[in-house]
């Protein structure tokens, strides 16, 4: 069955009768009749009913609507989709293409304007080129007669003061642009989406898990080669390419992104240069001494920075200015503005910045669990994802390389990559493992002590392989049912977050939230150590909690979720990224895109009839 509708007047009567809150959207909020009547191309008609059919409904007439056509022929089948199926082709056939950028003629105006504060929004977007890359200077320059743009080559040496005094004049990094035919494009990448409006670090990532099996593997490729560009130009995978950003790398997966995009393309040249790039990483951002490598041998994140944030929302700092404010009777307001200018001194607040800045580095900002101590700690996942880059490193030299990879005048083998990759089980065994508890903990370099917190991160030694069968076992056993909740897992238990209040306010990476990278990389820990049982079911909840909301909210898919109510509905810092739109979410949200994707993988076909059928986890699990 078709339906022949007239667009405007369509979405006029709809939105009329069924948007009673007049907010652009049909949802389980608006109090209309939840039914509407349509008249078939062979004249039979047919009542959608219900707020998931309206809403479809809704979202097809607005994608028509950017033909020119004042008609859209719509088949039932669309409106009545499963609602799993529906999640899954929107992704694939809209939300990839809603969040891909590039930085060149054609994507500078999608990039203006940064909205994570007001006082980032510039009119004019400031184009900061590396100072050796003289192709992307003399491209830049020439469309500064034609677009809304201000080029800027940064120096030779960019300093922690050279950054912030940027905070005043914010812009975008430049990436890797591609000269081919003597025309010149900038290498697309993929952006989480909403106020973030750049390229992302880890983010890129697991995006690009989606982006594989979604066939769009040139993406990721893409997003590698800026991953390169960005090591070579700026010393770093950044946290993203904005100029506040400079001092800040993020968690890597580098050499899983490059793995991964190899397995697709078999270009043994393409994956040679990037090795080369990934194992310079990892010795000059990882693993100099005093920096991110601690004493003890594990690693740290660690960002230089001066003074507060720029990018952090008004207010969110108050909680810890307010003591110092009234200790120097002064408003949050003036305080941040003498501190900002170098009129008040406070050491302490100095060493909180670069934990602060630290979190942020390690991307889970913000959370208790390493709030005011980030740069002290040796965290559990930083260093599975660097047990992953030396496994990922040996293997690779063996196995592609004929054990014999030459970077410059110096010769790598498997074997070294294999002795790193030993004794940093072997440390991680010694430091962050808790036999009596069955768990993994971080540890406090500077206290020479675990920090007893019981979080999700402390499951990723199980997506690199480093924890034993045994170590494997106990996690299962101990750690997952207490992070386990309606919607999937949590980032942490309510026992370790502790109170919150007007003091102590909610922060976003802790319970009762969830995220999609802790789930997709449990996921394949899992599913590796043969956990299929617990496998099905976190994946099913996770997917379940996103098809529900999107099924009663207009096919919202956000940045992050309260698993324990198992909704969308959440208020911690920063709000809920990809809630805000009008008829159609054209995005999604980059990560939770990937997650939904990936997560199917994993489902029987059982399960999956029972995801489209909205059978609650309570009735399965």
């Amino acid at each position: 069955m078709e339906f022949k509708l007239n667009i405007a007047q369509t979405l006029k009567e709809l939105l009329t009768q069924e948007d009673t809150d007049g907010d652009k959207k049909i949802t389980i909020n608006d109090q209309g009749s939840k039914s509407f009547a349509l008249k078939s191309t062979t004249g039979a008609v047919h009542t959608l009913k219900g707020t998931y059919a309206l809403s479809n409904l809704l979202q097809e007439l607005v994608i028509a609507s950017r033909g020119d056509q004042a008609e859209a022929l719509i088949p039932l089948s669309k409106l009545e989709e499963p609602p799993a199926d529906r999640v899954s082709r929107m992704i694939r056939d809209y939300f990839w293409e809603g969040l891909t950028r590039s930085i060149d003629a054609d994507g500078i105006a999608a990039l203006v304007a940064d909205t994570k504060n007001e006082f980032l929004a510039e009119q004019q977007l400031k184009v900061y080129v590396p100072y050796q890359d003289q192709l992307a200077y003399d491209y830049y320059k020439a469309l500064e007669t034609t677009h809304p743009i201000e080029v800027v080559r940064l120096p030779a040496d960019i300093s922690p003061q050279y950054v912030a005094d940027l905070n005043d004049k914010p812009g975008i990094l430049a990436l890797r642009l591609y000269k081919i035919d003597g025309s010149v494009k900038g290498a697309p990448f993929v952006v989480p989406g909403g106020r973030f409006n750049e390229m992302y670090g880890w983010d890129s990532y697991f995006e690009s898990i989606g982006l594989h099996l979604d066939g769009k593997s040139h993406l990721a490729q893409s997003m590698a080669d800026n991953f390169q560009y960005q090591i070579e130009h700026y010393g770093k995978i950044l946290n993203a390419n904005r100029s506040y950003y400079l001092t800040r790398t993020q968690p890597p997966f580098y050499s899983s992104q490059i793995r991964e995009v190899f397995e697709k393309k078999k270009d043994v040249q393409w994956l040679a240069s990037h090795l080369s790039t990934a194992i310079k990483e990892y010795e000059t951002v990882w693993m100099v001494p005093g920096k991110r490598l601690t004493a003890i041998g594990l690693n740290r994140f660690l960002a230089e920075g001066i003074g507060i944030t720029p990018e952090a929302e008004f207010g969110h700092y108050d909680a810890v200015l307010k003591p110092y404010a009234d200790q120097a009777g002064l408003s949050i307001e003036a305080y941040i503005e003498g501190y900002s200018q170098g009129q008040i001194t406070n050491k302490e607040l100095d060493a909180y910045f670069v934990h602060d800045r630290t979190v942020r580095e390690s991307g889970h900002d913000t959370s208790y669990r390493i709030e005011g101590r980030c740069a002290d700690m040796a965290l559990v996942e930083l260093n599975a994802f660097l047990y992953k880059y030396e496994e990922d490193f040996a293997e690779l030299i063996k196995t592609v390389f004929d054990d014999h990879f030459v970077v410059g005048d110096k010769v790598y083998h498997s074997k070294q990559f294999e002795q790193a990759a030993a004794k940093r089980k072997e440390l991680v065994d010694q430091y962050l493992w808790n036999e009596a508890d069955g768990v993994y903990y971080d540890y406090d370099v500077e206290k020479q002590a675990q920090v007893v917190f019981n979080s999700a991160t402390a499951l990723t030694p199980l997506w690199c392989g480093l924890a034993s069968e045994q170590q494997a076992r106990s996690l299962v056993a101990n750690l997952l049912p207490k992070l386990l909740e309606k919607g999937g897992i949590a980032s942490c238990d309510g026992e370790s977050r502790g109170a919150v209040g007007p003091e102590r306010p909610q922060r976003q990476w802790d319970y009762p939230n969830g995220w999609a990278p802790h789930q997709m990389m449990i996921w394949k820990g899992l599913d590796d150590y043969g956990y299929t049982e617990q496998l099905h079911e976190v994946v099913y909840r996770w997917l379940y909690m996103i098809v529900r909301n999107a099924t009663d909210y207009n096919g919202t898919i956000p940045e992050k979720y309260d698993v324990v109510q198992a909704t969308h509905l959440v208020f911690a810092e920063y709000g809920n990224v990809g809630t805000e739109f009008e008829y159609i979410t054209t995005e999604g949200f980059g990560w939770m895109n990937a997650s939904f994707q990936y997560g199917l993988t994993f489902l029987t076909d059982q399960l999956r009839e029972e995801l489209n059928a909205l059978t609650p986890p309570e009735d399965l699990f």
